[in-house]
Protein backbone atom coordinates (compact mmCIF):
# COMPACT_ATOMS: atom_id res chain seq x y z
CA UNK A 1 0.00 0.00 0.00
CA UNK A 2 2.95 2.62 0.97
CA UNK A 3 4.07 1.59 -2.46
CA UNK A 4 1.40 2.19 -4.18
CA UNK A 5 0.73 5.99 -2.53
CA UNK A 6 4.58 6.60 -3.12
CA UNK A 7 3.35 5.59 -6.95
CA UNK A 8 0.60 8.06 -6.98
CA UNK A 9 2.30 11.05 -5.67
CA UNK A 10 5.10 10.56 -8.13
CA UNK A 11 2.22 10.54 -10.74
CA UNK A 12 1.09 13.49 -9.44
CA UNK A 13 4.19 15.25 -10.32
CA UNK A 14 4.50 13.74 -13.52
CA UNK A 15 1.33 15.10 -14.37
CA UNK A 16 2.33 19.25 -13.20
CA UNK A 17 5.45 18.15 -15.17
CA UNK A 18 3.78 16.65 -18.89
CA UNK A 19 0.54 18.49 -19.87
CA UNK A 20 -0.28 16.15 -22.56
CA UNK A 21 -1.31 12.63 -22.91
CA UNK A 22 1.40 10.20 -22.30
CA UNK A 23 2.23 6.48 -22.14
CA UNK A 24 4.54 5.58 -19.68
CA UNK A 25 5.77 2.34 -18.58
CA UNK A 26 8.18 1.24 -15.92
CA UNK A 27 9.18 -1.49 -13.73
CA UNK A 28 8.37 -1.38 -9.85
CA UNK A 29 10.41 -3.58 -7.76
CA UNK A 30 9.05 -3.76 -3.94
CA UNK A 31 8.65 -6.54 -1.60
CA UNK A 32 4.52 -6.25 -1.38
CA UNK A 33 4.36 -5.57 -5.24
CA UNK A 34 7.21 -7.32 -6.20
CA UNK A 35 8.89 -6.75 -10.06
CA UNK A 36 5.74 -5.64 -11.67
CA UNK A 37 5.36 -4.22 -15.17
CA UNK A 38 3.20 -0.92 -14.28
CA UNK A 39 1.81 0.55 -17.39
CA UNK A 40 -0.08 3.74 -16.90
CA UNK A 41 -1.73 5.66 -19.59
CA UNK A 42 -3.00 9.36 -18.41
CA UNK A 43 -5.86 10.12 -20.55
CA UNK A 44 -6.79 13.65 -19.87
CA UNK A 45 -10.18 14.84 -20.63
CA UNK A 46 -11.81 18.05 -19.00
CA UNK A 47 -9.78 17.13 -15.91
CA UNK A 48 -10.28 13.71 -16.05
CA UNK A 49 -7.15 11.48 -15.21
CA UNK A 50 -7.56 7.51 -15.75
CA UNK A 51 -4.66 5.47 -14.58
CA UNK A 52 -5.08 1.54 -15.73
CA UNK A 53 -2.94 -0.95 -14.06
CA UNK A 54 -1.78 -4.24 -15.89
CA UNK A 55 0.17 -6.85 -14.12
CA UNK A 56 2.40 -8.66 -16.41
CA UNK A 57 6.06 -10.00 -16.52
CA UNK A 58 8.91 -8.06 -16.48
CA UNK A 59 10.52 -7.34 -19.66
CA UNK A 60 13.99 -6.48 -20.84
CA UNK A 61 14.84 -2.32 -20.94
CA UNK A 62 14.84 -2.62 -24.84
CA UNK A 63 11.75 -4.40 -24.97
CA UNK A 64 10.49 -1.99 -22.85
CA UNK A 65 11.27 0.91 -24.29
CA UNK A 66 9.63 -0.47 -27.75
CA UNK A 67 6.35 -1.66 -25.97
CA UNK A 68 6.24 2.30 -24.88
CA UNK A 69 6.40 3.56 -28.32
CA UNK A 70 4.75 1.19 -30.18
CA UNK A 71 1.66 -0.91 -28.56
CA UNK A 72 0.18 -3.39 -30.49
CA UNK A 73 -3.58 -2.81 -31.70
CA UNK A 74 -4.36 -6.00 -29.48
CA UNK A 75 -2.62 -4.52 -26.35
CA UNK A 76 -4.62 -1.42 -26.93
CA UNK A 77 -7.86 -3.25 -27.38
CA UNK A 78 -7.48 -5.52 -23.95
CA UNK A 79 -6.93 -1.93 -22.30
CA UNK A 80 -10.03 -0.78 -23.97
CA UNK A 81 -12.15 -4.39 -22.65
CA UNK A 82 -10.12 -4.38 -19.57
CA UNK A 83 -11.49 -0.31 -18.32
CA UNK A 84 -14.31 -1.58 -16.30
CA UNK A 85 -12.81 -3.42 -14.36
CA UNK A 86 -9.20 -1.34 -13.95
CA UNK A 87 -9.01 0.58 -11.07
CA UNK A 88 -10.19 4.02 -11.97
CA UNK A 89 -9.59 7.47 -10.11
CA UNK A 90 -11.99 10.37 -12.00
CA UNK A 91 -11.54 14.13 -10.98
CA UNK A 92 -15.39 15.29 -11.74
CA UNK A 93 -15.25 18.63 -12.50
CA UNK A 94 -19.43 19.29 -12.69
CA UNK A 95 -22.41 18.70 -10.91
CA UNK A 96 -25.69 19.20 -11.31
CA UNK A 97 -27.34 21.39 -8.71
CA UNK A 98 -30.40 19.53 -6.04
CA UNK A 99 -33.28 21.39 -5.97
CA UNK A 100 -32.77 23.42 -3.04
CA UNK A 101 -30.01 24.90 -4.86
CA UNK A 102 -32.26 25.31 -7.79
CA UNK A 103 -34.46 27.35 -5.59
CA UNK A 104 -31.65 29.02 -3.50
CA UNK A 105 -30.27 30.32 -7.72
CA UNK A 106 -34.40 31.73 -8.21
CA UNK A 107 -33.81 33.93 -5.13
CA UNK A 108 -30.35 35.17 -6.26
CA UNK A 109 -31.78 35.76 -9.33
CA UNK A 110 -34.67 37.81 -8.20
CA UNK A 111 -32.75 39.42 -6.20
CA UNK A 112 -33.60 43.82 -6.78
CA UNK A 113 -30.03 45.09 -7.23
CA UNK A 114 -28.49 48.43 -7.74
CA UNK A 115 -26.36 50.51 -9.19
CA UNK A 116 -26.01 53.60 -7.73
CA UNK A 117 -25.13 56.40 -10.10
CA UNK A 118 -22.34 59.62 -9.16
CA UNK A 119 -23.79 63.27 -8.71
CA UNK A 120 -27.52 63.92 -9.38
CA UNK A 121 -27.85 60.72 -11.60
CA UNK A 122 -30.55 58.24 -10.31
CA UNK A 123 -29.69 54.83 -8.86
CA UNK A 124 -30.71 51.84 -11.13
CA UNK A 125 -32.93 49.25 -9.21
CA UNK A 126 -33.48 46.15 -11.15
CA UNK A 127 -33.65 42.64 -10.85
CA UNK A 128 -30.70 40.86 -11.76
CA UNK A 129 -32.94 38.32 -14.19
CA UNK A 130 -33.73 41.33 -15.79
CA UNK A 131 -30.05 42.97 -16.26
CA UNK A 132 -29.22 39.95 -17.29
CA UNK A 133 -31.66 39.16 -20.19
CA UNK A 134 -31.30 42.77 -21.08
CA UNK A 135 -26.96 42.64 -21.54
CA UNK A 136 -27.61 39.18 -23.30
CA UNK A 137 -30.66 41.05 -25.88
CA UNK A 138 -28.19 43.86 -26.49
CA UNK A 139 -25.21 41.38 -27.30
CA UNK A 140 -27.32 39.56 -29.94
CA UNK A 141 -28.41 42.98 -31.42
CA UNK A 142 -24.70 43.95 -31.99
CA UNK A 143 -24.38 40.21 -33.73
CA UNK A 144 -21.69 39.27 -30.91
CA UNK A 145 -24.24 36.77 -28.54
CA UNK A 146 -22.73 35.07 -25.71
CA UNK A 147 -22.85 30.78 -25.81
CA UNK A 148 -23.78 30.81 -22.73
CA UNK A 149 -24.28 32.66 -19.16
CA UNK A 150 -22.74 32.25 -16.27
CA UNK A 151 -22.57 33.41 -12.52
CA UNK A 152 -19.37 33.27 -10.93
CA UNK A 153 -17.74 34.47 -7.95
CA UNK A 154 -19.57 34.74 -4.16
CA UNK A 155 -22.65 34.35 -5.61
CA UNK A 156 -22.34 31.08 -7.04
CA UNK A 157 -20.41 29.70 -3.86
CA UNK A 158 -23.45 30.54 -1.97
CA UNK A 159 -25.91 29.17 -4.06
CA UNK A 160 -23.52 25.78 -4.23
CA UNK A 161 -22.46 25.80 -0.17
CA UNK A 162 -24.61 23.67 2.41
CA UNK A 163 -24.95 26.53 4.73
CA UNK A 164 -26.32 29.98 3.97
CA UNK A 165 -23.20 32.93 4.22
CA UNK A 166 -23.11 36.79 3.53
CA UNK A 167 -21.75 37.46 -0.59
CA UNK A 168 -20.71 40.58 -1.55
CA UNK A 169 -19.57 39.94 -5.38
CA UNK A 170 -21.20 39.02 -8.00
CA UNK A 171 -19.99 37.98 -11.35
CA UNK A 172 -21.40 36.92 -14.50
CA UNK A 173 -19.85 35.40 -17.06
CA UNK A 174 -20.48 36.18 -20.90
CA UNK A 175 -18.37 33.35 -23.19
CA UNK A 176 -18.22 34.43 -26.60
CA UNK A 177 -16.31 34.78 -29.37
CA UNK A 178 -13.84 38.26 -30.07
CA UNK A 179 -12.98 37.80 -34.18
CA UNK A 180 -11.67 41.42 -33.94
CA UNK A 181 -10.77 44.25 -32.08
CA UNK A 182 -14.11 46.19 -32.94
CA UNK A 183 -16.01 43.31 -30.72
CA UNK A 184 -14.26 44.90 -27.64
CA UNK A 185 -16.52 47.93 -28.78
CA UNK A 186 -19.28 46.66 -29.91
CA UNK A 187 -19.45 44.89 -26.10
CA UNK A 188 -18.86 48.12 -24.78
CA UNK A 189 -21.30 49.38 -26.63
CA UNK A 190 -24.25 47.23 -25.88
CA UNK A 191 -23.32 47.50 -22.19
CA UNK A 192 -24.09 50.83 -22.14
CA UNK A 193 -27.38 50.33 -24.38
CA UNK A 194 -28.28 48.23 -21.56
CA UNK A 195 -27.73 50.58 -18.84
CA UNK A 196 -29.63 53.47 -21.07
CA UNK A 197 -32.41 51.08 -21.37
CA UNK A 198 -32.60 50.88 -17.13
CA UNK A 199 -32.53 54.26 -16.75
CA UNK A 200 -36.01 56.40 -15.31
CA UNK A 201 -38.38 57.20 -18.13
CA UNK A 202 -38.09 60.60 -17.38
CA UNK A 203 -34.36 60.55 -17.97
CA UNK A 204 -33.54 62.45 -21.10
CA UNK A 205 -31.59 59.27 -22.58
CA UNK A 206 -31.15 61.05 -26.54
CA UNK A 207 -28.51 62.71 -24.38
CA UNK A 208 -26.69 60.43 -22.27
CA UNK A 209 -23.25 59.59 -24.16
CA UNK A 210 -20.88 56.67 -23.70
CA UNK A 211 -18.34 58.28 -21.71
CA UNK A 212 -21.06 60.31 -19.27
CA UNK A 213 -22.12 56.45 -18.57
CA UNK A 214 -18.71 55.44 -18.25
CA UNK A 215 -18.10 57.80 -15.68
CA UNK A 216 -21.52 57.70 -13.63
CA UNK A 217 -22.25 54.15 -13.31
CA UNK A 218 -18.89 51.92 -14.33
CA UNK A 219 -16.74 51.72 -11.30
CA UNK A 220 -13.65 49.85 -13.28
CA UNK A 221 -13.54 48.63 -16.79
CA UNK A 222 -10.88 46.27 -18.04
CA UNK A 223 -9.59 45.06 -21.84
CA UNK A 224 -7.30 42.07 -22.13
CA UNK A 225 -6.22 41.40 -25.72
CA UNK A 226 -2.83 39.84 -25.04
CA UNK A 227 -2.90 36.46 -24.94
CA UNK A 228 -5.82 36.01 -23.12
CA UNK A 229 -9.07 37.87 -24.67
CA UNK A 230 -11.89 39.37 -22.34
CA UNK A 231 -13.24 42.51 -20.91
CA UNK A 232 -14.42 43.40 -17.93
CA UNK A 233 -17.21 46.00 -16.39
CA UNK A 234 -17.79 46.37 -12.93
CA UNK A 235 -21.08 48.05 -12.30
CA UNK A 236 -21.09 51.03 -9.32
CA UNK A 237 -22.64 50.29 -5.95
CA UNK A 238 -21.58 52.43 -2.67
CA UNK A 239 -22.04 49.24 -0.10
CA UNK A 240 -19.48 47.19 -2.15
CA UNK A 241 -22.06 44.57 -3.55
CA UNK A 242 -20.47 45.76 -7.25
CA UNK A 243 -21.53 43.19 -10.10
CA UNK A 244 -19.13 42.29 -12.50
CA UNK A 245 -19.62 41.67 -16.39
CA UNK A 246 -16.63 39.73 -17.50
CA UNK A 247 -17.16 38.91 -21.33
CA UNK A 248 -14.51 36.07 -22.04
CA UNK A 249 -12.87 34.83 -25.29
CA UNK A 250 -9.92 33.12 -23.61
CA UNK A 251 -8.38 33.26 -20.16
CA UNK A 252 -6.36 31.23 -18.98
CA UNK A 253 -6.71 31.32 -15.28
CA UNK A 254 -10.74 31.79 -14.45
CA UNK A 255 -10.51 31.19 -10.49
CA UNK A 256 -8.23 32.20 -7.72
CA UNK A 257 -9.26 29.74 -5.03
CA UNK A 258 -11.02 26.49 -4.66
CA UNK A 259 -13.98 28.07 -2.85
CA UNK A 260 -14.69 30.22 -5.72
CA UNK A 261 -13.86 28.43 -8.71
CA UNK A 262 -17.63 27.45 -8.95
CA UNK A 263 -19.69 28.38 -12.45
CA UNK A 264 -23.23 27.75 -12.72
CA UNK A 265 -24.91 28.28 -16.26
CA UNK A 266 -28.33 29.96 -16.09
CA UNK A 267 -29.60 29.56 -19.46
CA UNK A 268 -32.34 27.36 -18.48
CA UNK A 269 -33.74 29.99 -15.82
CA UNK A 270 -33.07 32.74 -18.25
CA UNK A 271 -34.72 31.40 -20.84
CA UNK A 272 -37.82 29.72 -18.62
CA UNK A 273 -38.18 31.24 -15.43
CA UNK A 274 -41.04 28.87 -14.28
CA UNK A 275 -39.32 25.43 -15.70
CA UNK A 276 -40.91 23.15 -12.80
CA UNK A 277 -37.64 21.28 -12.75
CA UNK A 278 -34.67 22.70 -14.56
CA UNK A 279 -31.28 21.17 -15.34
CA UNK A 280 -28.81 23.43 -13.69
CA UNK A 281 -25.26 22.44 -13.99
CA UNK A 282 -22.28 23.74 -11.65
CA UNK A 283 -18.54 23.26 -12.61
CA UNK A 284 -15.34 23.71 -10.64
CA UNK A 285 -12.64 25.63 -12.46
CA UNK A 286 -10.14 24.56 -10.01
CA UNK A 287 -10.59 20.55 -11.22
CA UNK A 288 -12.19 18.15 -8.32
CA UNK A 289 -16.05 19.90 -7.66
CA UNK A 290 -16.13 17.20 -4.71
CA UNK A 291 -12.63 18.75 -3.39
CA UNK A 292 -14.20 22.54 -3.98
CA UNK A 293 -17.25 22.22 -2.15
CA UNK A 294 -15.34 20.35 0.60
CA UNK A 295 -13.17 23.15 1.13
CA UNK A 296 -16.56 25.47 0.62
CA UNK A 297 -18.61 23.79 3.07
CA UNK A 298 -15.64 23.17 5.65
CA UNK A 299 -14.39 26.83 5.05
CA UNK A 300 -10.90 25.82 3.73
CA UNK A 301 -8.21 27.44 1.75
CA UNK A 302 -6.49 25.89 -1.30
CA UNK A 303 -5.24 26.84 -4.12
CA UNK A 304 -2.90 25.46 -7.23
CA UNK A 305 -0.16 27.58 -8.60
CA UNK A 306 -0.88 31.02 -6.83
CA UNK A 307 1.98 32.59 -8.39
CA UNK A 308 -0.42 32.48 -12.36
CA UNK A 309 -3.19 34.71 -10.37
CA UNK A 310 -2.94 38.40 -10.83
CA UNK A 311 -2.09 40.11 -7.48
CA UNK A 312 -1.07 36.59 -6.36
CA UNK A 313 -4.40 36.31 -4.95
CA UNK A 314 -2.98 38.21 -1.70
CA UNK A 315 -5.53 40.23 -0.87
CA UNK A 316 -7.90 37.23 -1.91
CA UNK A 317 -6.35 35.42 0.80
CA UNK A 318 -6.52 37.86 3.79
CA UNK A 319 -10.34 38.46 2.93
CA UNK A 320 -10.51 35.04 3.28
CA UNK A 321 -9.11 34.77 6.55
CA UNK A 322 -10.75 37.38 8.04
CA UNK A 323 -14.12 35.58 7.45
CA UNK A 324 -12.97 32.52 9.22
CA UNK A 325 -11.01 30.10 6.54
CA UNK A 326 -7.93 27.85 7.31
CA UNK A 327 -5.49 27.09 5.18
CA UNK A 328 -6.36 23.04 3.39
CA UNK A 329 -2.59 22.67 3.84
CA UNK A 330 -1.18 23.93 6.79
CA UNK A 331 2.30 22.69 5.89
CA UNK A 332 2.05 24.34 2.77
CA UNK A 333 0.71 27.71 3.85
CA UNK A 334 3.45 29.64 4.20
CA UNK A 335 4.98 28.60 1.00
CA UNK A 336 1.63 30.16 -0.68
CA UNK A 337 2.17 33.10 0.97
CA UNK A 338 5.48 33.99 -0.63
CA UNK A 339 4.41 33.08 -3.89
CA UNK A 340 1.45 35.51 -3.79
CA UNK A 341 3.13 38.40 -2.06
CA UNK A 342 6.02 37.53 -4.53
CA UNK A 343 3.20 37.89 -7.63
CA UNK A 344 1.61 40.60 -6.11
CA UNK A 345 4.63 42.53 -6.09
CA UNK A 346 5.55 41.79 -9.80
CA UNK A 347 1.88 43.58 -10.46
CA UNK A 348 2.26 46.29 -8.16
CA UNK A 349 5.80 47.02 -7.90
CA UNK A 350 5.60 50.47 -6.75
CA UNK A 351 3.92 51.69 -3.39
CA UNK A 352 1.13 53.96 -5.63
CA UNK A 353 -0.07 51.24 -7.79
CA UNK A 354 -0.27 49.25 -4.41
CA UNK A 355 -2.07 51.64 -2.51
CA UNK A 356 -4.31 52.27 -5.39
CA UNK A 357 -5.12 48.40 -5.67
CA UNK A 358 -5.58 48.08 -2.19
CA UNK A 359 -8.48 51.18 -1.90
CA UNK A 360 -10.01 49.28 -4.56
CA UNK A 361 -10.41 45.70 -3.04
CA UNK A 362 -11.17 47.46 0.41
CA UNK A 363 -14.21 49.54 -1.40
CA UNK A 364 -15.39 47.05 -3.76
CA UNK A 365 -15.66 44.40 -0.80
CA UNK A 366 -15.98 45.93 2.63
CA UNK A 367 -18.42 49.23 1.31
CA UNK A 368 -18.56 51.57 4.63
CA UNK A 369 -17.81 48.58 7.05
CA UNK A 370 -14.62 50.81 8.31
CA UNK A 371 -14.34 48.00 11.35
CA UNK A 372 -13.78 45.14 8.73
CA UNK A 373 -11.32 47.18 6.64
CA UNK A 374 -9.63 47.93 9.70
CA UNK A 375 -8.88 44.08 10.72
CA UNK A 376 -8.21 43.26 7.27
CA UNK A 377 -5.87 45.57 7.34
CA UNK A 378 -4.06 44.46 10.25
CA UNK A 379 -4.14 40.61 9.21
CA UNK A 380 -2.70 42.16 5.80
CA UNK A 381 0.33 43.86 7.28
CA UNK A 382 1.46 40.37 9.38
CA UNK A 383 1.13 38.25 5.98
CA UNK A 384 3.88 40.65 3.93
CA UNK A 385 5.92 41.03 7.28
CA UNK A 386 6.18 37.43 7.41
CA UNK A 387 6.10 35.97 4.15
CA UNK A 388 7.96 38.88 1.80
CA UNK A 389 11.22 37.63 0.17
CA UNK A 390 11.56 39.40 -2.91
CA UNK A 391 11.56 43.16 -2.03
CA UNK A 392 14.20 44.94 -0.74
CA UNK A 393 14.22 45.68 3.25
CA UNK A 394 13.35 49.62 2.01
CA UNK A 395 10.68 48.66 -0.27
CA UNK A 396 9.36 46.02 2.49
CA UNK A 397 9.13 49.14 4.88
CA UNK A 398 7.56 51.62 2.79
CA UNK A 399 4.80 49.01 1.86
CA UNK A 400 3.96 48.18 5.66
CA UNK A 401 4.31 52.13 6.19
CA UNK A 402 1.06 52.46 3.49
CA UNK A 403 -0.67 49.51 4.99
CA UNK A 404 -0.28 50.89 8.24
CA UNK A 405 -1.35 54.60 7.46
CA UNK A 406 -4.20 53.12 5.71
CA UNK A 407 -5.38 51.17 8.97
CA UNK A 408 -4.56 54.29 11.14
CA UNK A 409 -6.87 56.45 9.10
CA UNK A 410 -9.53 53.99 9.47
CA UNK A 411 -9.26 53.76 13.16
CA UNK A 412 -9.50 57.40 13.90
CA UNK A 413 -12.39 57.40 11.21
CA UNK A 414 -13.61 54.65 13.76
CA UNK A 415 -13.51 57.42 16.49
CA UNK A 416 -15.09 59.95 15.17
CA UNK A 417 -18.10 57.70 14.11
CA UNK A 418 -18.21 56.39 17.62
CA UNK A 419 -17.76 59.83 19.69
CA UNK A 420 -20.79 61.46 17.58
CA UNK A 421 -23.24 58.75 17.90
CA UNK A 422 -26.39 60.14 18.85
CA UNK A 423 -26.32 63.65 16.72
CA UNK A 424 -23.63 65.41 19.16
CA UNK A 425 -20.04 65.10 18.79
CA UNK A 426 -17.92 64.21 21.51
CA UNK A 427 -15.56 66.74 21.47
CA UNK A 428 -16.54 70.16 20.32
CA UNK A 429 -14.11 72.07 19.30
CA UNK A 430 -13.40 75.12 22.15
CA UNK A 431 -13.81 78.39 20.65
CA UNK A 432 -11.30 81.41 21.37
CA UNK A 433 -11.34 85.04 20.90
CA UNK A 434 -8.02 86.24 19.78
CA UNK A 435 -6.80 89.92 19.83
CA UNK A 436 -3.76 91.73 18.65
CA UNK A 437 -2.64 94.53 20.42
CA UNK A 438 -0.63 97.47 17.51
CA UNK A 439 3.05 96.65 17.88
CA UNK A 440 2.74 93.05 19.02
CA UNK A 441 4.57 90.28 17.59
CA UNK A 442 1.83 87.26 19.27
CA UNK A 443 -2.04 87.20 19.39
CA UNK A 444 -3.31 86.97 22.97
CA UNK A 445 -6.45 85.05 24.04
CA UNK A 446 -9.47 87.20 25.49
CA UNK A 447 -11.96 84.76 25.71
Amino acid sequence: MKEWCRLEAFLEAIDRKLRSPVLLSFVIGGTNLGSQLIKIQFQKSRRCYVPRRNMRKPLLSKELSMKALNPSPSSAASKMNAEGSSQIYSLASTTELSCAQVERLRSVLNEQVEIHGRGNFPTLSVRLHDLIVRVRDSLRAASIGPKHVKMNGGAASYVVATEEFAYSDLDLIFPMSFEGEDSFEKVRIAVFDALVQLMPDSTNKEKISADTLKDIYIRKMVKVSDGDRWSLFSLHNDFGRCIELKFVDRMRRQFEFSVDSFQITLDVLLDRPDHPKPIVTAESMFGDINKALQHLNERLIDTRRPEEIRGGGLLKYCHLLTRGYKAARPNKCRLFERYMCSRFFIDFPDVNSQEVKLRAYLDNHFGTQDQAKYEYLLLLYRVISESTVCLMSHERRQTLAMVDRLAYQLSVNMYYHQSCMGGFCGHTPRQTLLYLPPNASYWIPVV
